[in-house]
């Protein structure tokens, strides 16, 4: 409300933390309330919603909008466990869109529907982890090392985390150890059956860092694989965005550098625009297999940039069309 029938460059006066400035075609847009439901849905042909909202009210939101025939492509949390919304990760399970038919049955929607994005953190290993899965994996370890944007401050207004590390994250070990098993499930209808492997534990450390979360990973498999097989699993691996050469999909997906001072935020976080995967140190482990660090925007991939290519996504296979 405090917003609303401002133009955009007025709401953010001030605020605006992004190197580049405002671009002009979205500075003079207008900025509307939820409340304005109906006037901005007659005006689109998708949204992206992404609001600091509590979970009952935010799922509301989201389905008003979708019955009102206008997909939505969701930052938010709080649909990721409503059984009939996917969350997608679009290199690892766009075929989990067939869940879509379900879901606007339910709604009673004919274009209508809401697709989640998955937490921004877990967004540098399921990938790593996916081009593996057909050597069971059984049981992961994952420390996670996020940066601040990913809380959406900056090093300078968040004076705590000057030298400091927090080893604590609400929310974030619960969703790094559960949404994985719903991104590798299997489609069932009308829900997506939970992966019953790996076992993940996860712990979440904020870091003074501001771009970029890097994950320390260490796996054990059912099946034995060795270096050589993995790099070239990551080597190889190419899913749906890169066939249909998406404007955002990164090729390759997965870069492996060779160097045991890499990845590093500062360095790699932005790798194909800020939408590809860095993984580096892979070595054997004397507890698990092996481990590996991974690394991936979270203010890219993990948020905006991984919106648009659901969208573009859902675009090219048919789902999304304009009004």
């Amino acid at each position: 409300p405090r917003s609303r029938g401002k133009t955009y460059a007025e709401a953010v006066s001030g605020r605006w933390k992004m190197e580049d400035p405002i671009p002009e075609s979205v500075a003079s847009l207008e900025v509307m309330s939820t409340a304005d439901i109906d006037r901005f849905s007659n005006q689109s042909d998708l949204v992206f919603c992404a609001v600091d909202m509590e979970k009952e009210p935010l799922i509301s939101l989201e389905e008003a909008i979708a019955m009102r025939e206008v997909p939505v492509i969701s930052n938010n949390s709080a649909n990721r466990w409503t059984p009939d919304v996917p969350v997608i990760l679009p290199e690892v399970n766009a075929d989990h869109l067939q869940l879509l038919e379900a879901q606007k049955k339910r709604l009673n929607t004919a274009r209508g529907f809401i697709v989640v994005k998955p937490n921004c953190s877990i967004q540098s290993y399921v990938p790593a982890l996916t081009p593996l899965m057909e050597y069971g994996p059984e049981y992961v370890f994952v420390a996670t090392y996020q940066a601040v944007s990913g809380a959406g401050k900056t090093l300078g207004e968040w004076p705590e985390m000057q030298e400091n590390v927090i080893p604590f994250i609400s929310g974030e070990e619960e969703k790094s150890e559960l949404e994985p098993l719903k991104i590798w499930g299997d489609f069932a209808g009308d829900h997506i059956e939970l992966a019953k492997k790996p076992v993940i534990s996860a712990q979440c450390y904020r870091v003074p860092v501001l771009e970029g979360h890097t994950a320390a990973v260490f796996v054990k498999f059912r099946r034995t694989i060795d270096q050589n097989e993995i790099l070239m699993h990551w080597r190889e691996f190419s899913s749906v965005p890169q066939a249909l050469e998406l404007p955002s999909a990164p090729n390759p997906f997965i870069r492996y550098i060779d160097d045991h001072n890499r990845p590093q935020p500062r360095l790699d976080a932005m790798s194909r625009h800020g939408m590809g995967i860095t993984v580096g140190r892979l070595r054997d482990d004397p507890i698990y297999d092996v481990k590996f660090t991974c690394l991936s925007s979270n203010t890219v991939r993990g948020a905006a940039g991984g919106a648009i290519l659901t969208a573009e996504l859902l675009y090219r296979q048919g789902y999304i069309e304009k009004r």
